[in-house]
């Protein structure tokens, strides 16, 4: 993740539950959404969007986790062959690299 070559992505689906937390006053940051997301751009973070073949993944998905955030999370992470970073230890559940450091 910290080499040079690597591609850092952020889930449109992450972007999204923060944007209703904090609309909804459960998420406080310090800066405002629309700076955030400035922000992860120009730490070199790319926005990674919802398509068609992710929502397949996200149809055939065992009904493990509950939260539909996560588990278009978890339908980006197959879809795309891609390592996942979270601390929630209900994705070890499905066929997918979960890293946390």
């Amino acid at each position: 993740m910290e080499a040079e070559s690597s591609r850092l992505f952020v889930s449109i689906a992450s972007l999204w539950e923060m944007a209703i937390k904090m609309s909804l006053k459960k998420l406080m940051l310090s800066v405002d959404f629309a700076t955030m997301v400035e922000k992860t751009r120009e730490n070199g973070f790319e926005l990674l969007p919802v398509e068609p073949e992710h929502l397949v993944a996200l149809m055939s998905l065992e009904y493990i986790h509950r939260d539909p955030f996560d588990r278009l999370i978890i339908a980006h992470a197959l879809t795309e062959n891609m390592p996942l970073i979270s601390s929630d230890d209900v994705f070890d559940r499905y066929p997918v690299k979960r890293e946390w450091v």
